[in-house]
């Protein structure tokens, strides 16, 4: 079983979340979300959720795609979830190519997929910002 590890928010859940689970489980047969708690994003991204963790978690369950939900605490998790979870392959949107190569000491392949170039949650937010003030 090749199992496959990926790592995000996943806050106002779309469609480029959704292309980059499905292209994810592509590579393997089993895909573990790390998903940031409300604590971390908070504290170490310095953003605010507009969901909290259990129901992001709740959307990313119904997902087909996904089959466990882990809470993603710190920065450094990544290198004992390639050990504690036996992860083969490390997918993450090319936004941070090569900010986690270093997993590949802990024997995972790591892959870097295209975004959606036309949608993510930050631009949601300033459309949701720019409709509200246009009312």
């Amino acid at each position: 079983m090749v199992r496959v590890i990926t790592y995000g928010t996943f806050d106002l859940l779309h469609y480029g979340h959704i292309n980059l689970l499905r292209r994810a489980k592509e590579y393997g047969d089993y895909l573990i979300v790390a998903l940031s708690t409300d604590e971390f994003n908070w504290e170490q991204k310095r953003k605010k959720c507009y969901f909290p963790y259990e129901q992001r978690k709740q959307l990313l369950e119904a997902i087909r795609y996904v089959d466990l939900v882990i809470p993603e605490e710190s920065w450094d998790q990544k290198k004992t979830d390639i050990h504690e979870y036996h992860v083969d392959k490390f997918v993450m949107g090319d936004d941070w190519t090569g900010k986690f190569d270093f997993v590949r000491d802990e024997g995972a392949e790591v892959i870097y997929l295209p975004r959606t170039p036309e949608i993510s949650t930050t631009s949601i937010k300033q459309d949701l910002g720019q409709n509200k003030m246009n009312v």
